[in-house]
């Protein structure tokens, strides 16, 4: 070990009384002050302008732009330039002589070079950590465990390169032969991870192999086993490789017996990596504060309770536009979704399953007419280098699996050894793949049975099974939407009151009743009530004097007419009397415009406001209040209740505080105007639009939604946008049904907020750290550069 310091500390003697070392440091140092300043100063000026920030410590240092992201991809630009004279510089000169002429072994000699690129990494981290520092003292509630991290896996890295480095130097005695020498491996080992992904084992070997983006996880805060160790083995294998190589100069060996021993030496670094990557043998550590890399409680709970073995079945349809997240050069990408999972369910057993069947795409018909299926999925593989052998024809498909309820879309069966299976599906919106909510609900789903949601039929209500505007499908059941509540882990059914109540409906909805219920209907209602079972009722204009028997068992009831609310300043018709039935109501102004001439719909469109009472009943309508958001209701009806039937009433929504109140006269929203009339009663004020309540029931609590309008949720409402009307309809529905299932479902992900959401400087302390981290901190590198070349120099 002696030794290996003495030849350590002479070639670090060797590189800072030279000025490469130094230009690489002041260069390193300047680009990443650039960067980070850069960073620094945008968010400051975000700051600035009031835009809230949040979780700034990584945005800072990892994500997709930050410090440390970006040190990693324009690293390997310096070590090449540090390790070219290592070894390159004695076998030119000759030096090399000389050890081999002492009693020093092979391994000595490149630990010892080794090492003192090992110390320069360690300086250049330095540099880094002044970084760290700066954003310590700058953000609040700074990270520093994930700076650690970052760092960690960069250094690391740098580790990696120079063993490279070290193993080209010692291959030529040119120096720009060694560096480009070392560019090309490192180039290699960038883009391997693109080759032979087709086939399973080349795909795990290459996949390894591939050092590109190796530090990204530990930058963001995961340090795993697998990275850690993966930069250890390519860092020995090179070391091991300029041994070798050392050794068969110094004893000139045959050039056989040298390229046997590289190889070995390099099926041993596969089959070490091959081992370390198995998901049963890699651990995990998680250096963030709140633990944003690592599935939520809820869902470690989930995925724990899911004992034995667990398989998933990737089912993947040539003929479907999303097929190519499944193909086999896509595996790993697509894997990397359920990472987290693996990480806690590593036995976990994976097959892809490829076959085709025409989806009912008619896209297909118009881009090959004269074309049958098994003709287009031949001509798609050809396009796209893919063996159509490997994919199913639907005959045999539909012996193994029936999908046509999927629409044979790209689907995952995940299925239990006990043989419980569910779907868990990919969806119709920019992120394609299920998050961990959707992840977690169907896991659920094998582990305990989910919330039964029953739609009353029979009576003219909305159906559940309906597509239409006025329908109820899209938030029920609509597989390809993300939100659905088949996705968020509920079962839909109809319900016929003909019959009692399914035990295992645990909640029902009676929405739009046309028609009234007939005495036996009411009675079986009465009962599903008595035993406790959750209720959701929604009224609908014209529709109280067959729903308001419904709710005043309650305590409630469905105001006659229906809510409205001003839109925009109408004129008086020639001849109005002055005083008329009708009178204005003044109008508050908003910023100094007239706030009724901001809302320029129908007069019977009212946009609902959750309540401070009503936002503690679940988290979801606590968000909604925070962020402002309304619940728009094309047709409303107002709701009055009394406290003294035995239920605790909460209200949830309400009208307007300011201009709408209940019209009794108008009926023609487009062509009449709508002025409130006290005379009969119209009164302006806020009036209740949902109500919740609950009361103790057999040990439970009872809960039961009362909505004043049925269209709020319909398949229209929810996907409808109206300019800047900030709806959040379907936060309703999942607020409301979190609730309604004691807050089973949806699966709740949410993590704690990271702290560190303010920067303590202004835009004039962003210049001045500009200044001082991009100018002065270079500079004081270079006049130390100075210093020891001048103290060397007069020696």
């Amino acid at each position: 070990m002696k030794i290996i310091r003495k030849i350590a500390l002479t070639e670090l003697q060797t590189l800072f009384f030279s000025p490469v070392a130094w230009l690489i440091l002041i260069v390193f140092t300047f680009q990443a002050a650039m960067a980070f300043t850069d960073i620094f100063g945008m968010y400051v000026r975000y700051q600035d302008l009031h835009y809230t920030l949040g979780n700034l410590s990584i945005t800072f240092f990892g994500g997709m732009s930050g410090l440390f992201t970006r040190v990693q991809e324009y690293l390997y630009l310096y070590i090449p330039l540090l390790t070219m004279s290592v070894m390159s510089r004695e076998l030119g000169s000759g030096s090399i002589n000389l050890l081999y002429s002492s009693p020093v072994r092979n391994s000595q000699i490149i630990l010892g070079k080794y090492l003192s690129m090992l110390l320069y990494g360690l300086v250049m981290i330095a540099i880094l950590f002044v970084f760290v520092l700066w954003a310590t003292f700058s953000i609040k509630d700074f990270d520093f465990s994930l700076a650690l991290s970052g760092l960690l896996g960069l250094y690391l890295l740098i580790c990696a390169y120079a063993a490279i480095g070290l193993f080209m130097s010692s291959l030529t005695s040119y120096q720009v032969v060694a560096a480009m020498g070392t560019l090309a491996v490192l180039a290699v080992l960038n883009f391997i991870g693109r080759f032979g992904q087709e086939y399973d084992f080349v795909r795990e070997i290459t996949y390894w192999l591939s050092i590109g983006g190796r530090a990204s996880e530990s930058i963001n805060g995961l340090i795993c086993s697998e990275d850690v160790l993966y930069f250890l083995i390519v860092a020995s294998l090179f070391l091991a490789l300029s041994i070798t190589r050392l050794k068969a100069v110094r004893q000139k060996s045959r050039w056989q017996l040298s390229v046997s021993k590289y190889i070995f030496i390099f099926m041993a670094a596969l089959l070490l990596g091959y081992f370390t990557s198995r998901p049963t043998l890699m651990t995990f550590y998680d250096a963030t504060r709140t633990k944003q890399r690592t599935l939520t409680e809820n869902s470690q709970q989930i995925i724990q309770r899911a004992e034995g073995g667990l398989k998933m079945t990737v089912y993947v349809n040539a003929l479907e536009n999303t097929m190519w997240n499944g193909l086999p050069r896509n595996r790993k990408n697509d894997m990397a979704r359920f990472s987290q999972y693996i990480r806690f369910k590593p036995e976990m057993e994976v097959k892809y399953v490829y076959y085709y069947t025409n989806p009912g795409d008619p896209g297909l018909a118009r881009r090959y007419p004269d074309l049958d299926d098994a003709r287009i999925v031949g001509l798609i593989c050809r396009s796209a280098d893919l063996d159509s052998t490997m994919f199913l024809p639907p005959e045999e498909i539909n012996q193994i699996i029936d999908l046509a309820p999927e629409k044979y879309r790209f689907v995952r069966l995940l299925e239990r050894e006990n043989g419980q299976k569910t779907f868990l599906r990919m969806f119709d919106d920019i992120q394609r793949y299920p998050s961990e909510t959707e992840i977690s609900a169907a896991l659920k789903r094998l582990v305990m049975e989910l919330p039964v949601i029953g739609f009353v039929t029979g009576h003219g209500e909305r159906d559940f099974n309906n597509e239409s505007d006025r329908g109820y499908f899209r938030f029920s059941q609509d597989k390809p939407f993300r939100y659905s509540l088949i996705n968020q882990g509920f079962d839909c059914m109809d319900v016929q009151l003909s019959e009692a109540v399914p035990e295992k409906v645990t909640i029902l909805v009676i929405s739009d009743l046309r028609n009234p219920l007939p005495p036996d209907e009411q009675a079986r209602l009465d009962d599903y009530i008595a035993r406790g079972g959750n209720l959701v009722i929604l009224g609908e204009t014209r529709r109280q004097e067959t729903m308001n028997p419904l709710v005043e068992r309650f305590g409630v009831r469905f105001l006659p007419g229906q809510l409205v609310k001003y839109t925009h300043e109408e004129p008086k018709a020639e001849g109005t009397p002055a005083a008329t039935k009708k009178q204005d109501v003044a109008r508050p102004t908003v910023g100094g415009v007239t706030a009724t001439r901001l809302n320029q719909f129908s007069a019977d469109f009212i946009q609902s406001r959750l309540t401070k009472e009503g936002k503690a009943i679940s988290y979801i309508y606590e968000i909604m209040y925070n962020e402002g958001n309304v619940v728009t209701m094309p047709g409303c009806v107002g709701l009055e209740y009394a406290t003294d039937r035995g239920y605790n009433v909460t209200p949830v929504l309400t009208s307007d505080t300011l201009d709408s109140w209940n019209e009794l006269e108008t009926t023609n929203f487009v062509d009449d105007t709508v002025r409130v009339n006290p005379a009969i009663g119209e009164v302006v004020k806020p009036y209740p639009t949902a109500l919740a309540l609950t009361r103790a029931v057999n040990g439970k609590e009872q809960r039961i939604l009362i909505v004043g309008d049925a269209d709020c949720i319909s398949n229209s409402e929810i996907s409808m946008q109206r300019g800047w009307v900030p709806a959040a309809n379907y936060n309703l529905i999942m607020g409301s049904f979190f609730w309604m299932s004691d807050n089973e479902v949806p699966i709740d992900v949410r993590r704690p907020t990271p702290p560190d959401d303010e920067i303590f400087m202004t835009g004039t302390g962003a210049k001045v750290s500009k200044v001082l981290l991009m100018g002065l901190f270079p500079l004081l590198l270079l006049a130390s550069c100075l210093f020891i070349w001048l103290r060397r120099r007069g020696r």
